[in-house]
C-alpha cells in the first residue's frame, strides 16, 4: 500500500469507523468529479527534449520495469515534481 498523508489517514479513519455518509446528489457529484478529472489529466500539450541516450535507456529499462511505456513515466515524475511530491535536494546544498 502507499504511504498515505495526513489528510488521506484521517479520512481513512473515518470510513472505518462508520463516520462517512453518502452525498445526497451522488450522481451530480460524480459526473462534476468525472469532468474536474478529464480537464486535469487531458494531455493536450507536447514537448521536445534533448536527453542523454544513457538516460534515456535508464528511463526505458525502470519504464518496463514497472509496466508501463517510458513516456507516461517522464510525464508522471513531471506531475509529481510539479505537485511537490518529488523534491529537487539540489537546492540544500
Amino acid at each position: 500500500m502507499n504511504r498515505l498523508d495526513a489528510e488521506e489517514k484521517e479520512i481513512l479513519e473515518a470510513f472505518d469507523a462508520g463516520k462517512l455518509k453518502k452525498s445526497k446528489n451522488n450522481k451530480k457529484q460524480m459526473e462534476q468529479h468525472k469532468v474536474s478529472a478529464e480537464a486535469t489529466f487531458k494531455k493536450d500539450a507536447r514537448i521536445n527534449i534533448r536527453i542523454s541516450s544513457r538516460d534515456l535507456r535508464s528511463l526505458q529499462a525502470k519504464a518496463l520495469r514497472e509496466g508501463m511505456p517510458y513516456q507516461t513515466l517522464v510525464s508522471s515524475i513531471l506531475h509529481k515534481y510539479i505537485d511537490g511530491q518529488l523534491v529537487d535536494n539540489t537546492q540544500s546544498r
